[in-house]
């Protein structure tokens, strides 16, 4: 009995093994994404009991070691022997890969798990992991190293009949992880999340490390009230959001949204609480039902002539913030990342439950359904005004290359990988920026003063402007539905700005312009900021250039601090000649480039931040800014 028993064990352990020698495949990375990830996989698991009915409560527990505690109310992961293993099913879950309710055994109708793998790969990831399960009267617990068990599930105690749930501790292991600290924010923003799209889960989360901190996320109107939260820093269009719920054949669909007075369309779409940044078909079938409905509507109430075309999809989706949620028992992912939904039925019961009860709501409702359609045949004439500008900002071939902007330096290489453009601020920076450059693969365009803020006009007026005509030409990629980034010519765009406040406002105002209608570029890593440095310090005919106060310090340190010492703090870039400009921000060898990361986890966060930061509301601008004073460095005043 012992030998099997021991055989078992090797079996296990060889699973657990793989996923030791390549974590990236189970998690994503070994860097703070995979390790919050484990956090995630573990209230998944307490989610899905929240799915099913049986737990209305997740504790999540950052302890002081950085060790994580995630306690719930839900059924308990079952202590009985499973036949097929004969182990307690509760030590199968935490050791077997691919264990689990998930599989079809009818535990679960959906689950929020990507791969049924959670359990045991966090456990594979940890130091050590310990969990405890609340069953009849008993509490019952196992506790496994990197994997291993340490003893047979056994009964450490005594609880209340009626209190039940699973209680799972863990530290992440230092031989896998680059980095162990969690980041309270990171976990805050995916706890909020979830509990949005759990209507009625009430999520808490401790931080019991030095600066004690607590969230508590509990939303009775779940999607409703997501909608509300990333709308908080606009100006909603009407009062109501608009929700519909059903289930088509076991699917179950809810959407929620709302228009603003914003031109931008923010659209987050989840199937069994994951986030699917690519879309698919719960997003089509959205799409579809809206533009059919809102077409039907302006036609029948004469808003819209005979005579006149249908409203375009993205005219109807101007200024709107939505969330289209699907729970489906087995959903198929597609795309480069797994991020899009395949399912083709999800799209018609989408399509269903959102063409019925919108039609019904518009017929109810008609001053809501009247501003909504004003505001898209609005979007309408803005749209056919756009595309007579848009058709000035379109690369011609590479032998009309006398369309490039007028101002614009370029390189002479033309293979995109070797070349960098710098979007500089203001003609003075830009004539030193063209005098130190590399002719051969960095191209500079002078922009004058700050860009328009994307945030706030709509596209024919965006399109009119000549920064950023002068911008999309030189990238030659187009925007909207144009875009296409194998016409991208230089494969680091570079936002160089004077570093004051003045610049960070500029770098801004670009990156809000290239979030809003380029974002491929900052997903697949295009977009840099120069840093230009802070000071000069000369001593003795030598000089030396600091990028941060640290640094400055360091020099100062090693230097020796007296009279001699001459620092010059720069206020701009037009400060420096041009040999100082190259030698410190413009050459690959020697410069720092910051990359600029787009992150799909936090999608809707960073949407929430530039409508935030950029929008019209001042009042949620202050509060931000309030928030984090406590992060800014070199303040000019």
């Amino acid at each position: 009995m012992e030998n099997n028993y021991g055989a078992d064990q090797i079996q296990i352990l060889e699973g657990l093994e793989a996923v030791r020698k390549r974590p990236g495949m189970y998690i994503g990375s070994t860097s703070s994404k995979g390790l919050h990830h484990l956090v995630y996989e573990i209230v998944d698991n307490s989610v899905d009991e929240a799915l099913a009915g049986y737990c209305t409560e997740i504790d999540v527990q950052i302890n002081s070691d950085n060790s994580i505690t995630v306690t719930d109310n839900g059924r308990g992961i079952p202590v009985g022997i499973n036949a097929k293993s004969g182990l307690p099913a509760v030590e199968v879950v935490f050791t077997i890969l691919h264990a689990g309710g998930k599989f079809g055994g009818g535990g679960y109708k959906v689950s929020g798990g990507l791969h049924g793998v959670g359990a045991s790969v966090v456990n594979a990831l940890s130091e050590w992991l310990e969990v405890q399960v609340y069953h009849d009267g008993s509490i019952y617990q196992q506790r496994y190293e990197r994997g291993k068990v340490m003893y047979p599930l056994k009964v450490v105690g005594s609880c209340g009949m009626e209190k039940t749930g699973t209680k799972v501790s863990f530290l992440p292991d230092k031989e896998i992880f680059e980095d162990t600290v969690y980041d309270f924010d990171i976990l805050k923003n995916r706890l909020r999340e979830m509990a949005f799209l759990t209507k009625g889960i009430k999520i808490i989360l401790r931080d019991d490390r030095e600066d004690k901190k607590e969230k508590i996320f509990h939303y009775e109107g779940g999607i409703k009230e997501f909608v509300q939260y990333l709308n908080r820093s606009k100006t909603p269009l009407y009062e109501n959001i608009i929700y519909c719920e059903g289930t088509v054949n076991n699917i179950s669909v809810e959407v929620a949204f709302q228009h603003n007075d914003d031109y931008n369309e923010s659209i987050y779409s989840f199937v069994n609480n994951i986030n699917t940044p690519e879309g698919g078909m719960h997003l089509t079938g959205f799409r579809n039902a809206i533009t059919k409905t809102f077409n039907d509507y302006a036609r029948s109430n004469k808003m819209l002539k005979d005579s006149e075309q249908n409203l375009t999809g993205e005219d109807i989706r101007e200024g709107l913030t939505a969330i289209v949620s699907v729970k489906i028992e087995n959903p198929q992912f597609e795309g480069q990342t797994k991020q899009k939904l395949g399912n083709s039925e999800a799209r018609g019961a989408v399509d269903n439950v959102v063409t019925e009860q919108l039609t019904y709501f518009l017929e109810q409702n008609p001053t809501v359904a009247k501003m909504i359609c004003e505001k898209s045949l609005l979007a309408q004439r803005a749209r056919e005004a756009a595309r007579k500008a848009r058709d000035l900002t379109r690369r011609k071939t590479a032998l009309e290359s006398m369309s490039l902007p007028g101002k614009l330096a370029d390189c002479s290489d033309k293979d995109p990988k070797n070349c960098e453009i710098f979007i500089v601020e203001g003609d003075s920076a830009g004539g030193s920026a063209k005098s130190a450059r590399s002719r051969a693969t960095q191209a500079i365009l002078p922009l004058r003063g700050k860009i328009l803020n994307v945030e706030k006009a709509r596209l024919d007026r965006i399109l009119g402007n000549a920064e950023i005509k002068a911008m999309i030409t030189a990238f030659g990629t187009g925007i909207h539905e144009d875009f296409d980034i194998s016409k991208l010519r230089y494969h680091k765009i570079i936002i160089m700005t004077d570093a004051d406040v003045d610049g960070a406002h500029i770098a801004t105002l670009m990156l809000t312009f290239l979030y809003r209608f380029m974002p491929e570029l900052i997903k697949q890593g295009y977009v840099y900021l120069a840093q230009p440095p802070l000071y000069k310090l000369e001593k003795n005919k030598k000089v030396w250039y600091a990028y941060s106060d640290e640094q400055l310090n360091d020099i100062l340190t090693e230097v020796g601090r007296d009279q001699n010492n001459k620092i010059q703090r720069y206020k701009g870039l037009g400060e420096m000649d041009a040999d100082q400009l190259w030698e410190t921000t413009m050459d690959p060898a020697k410069r720092i480039l910051k990359k600029v990361y787009y992150d799909e986890d936090y999608a809707s966060e960073i949407d929430v931040t530039f409508s935030t930061l950029m929008g019209d509301n001042v009042e949620p601008r202050r509060e931000f800014i309030e928030a984090n004073a406590k992060f800014v460095k070199n303040l000019d005043i």
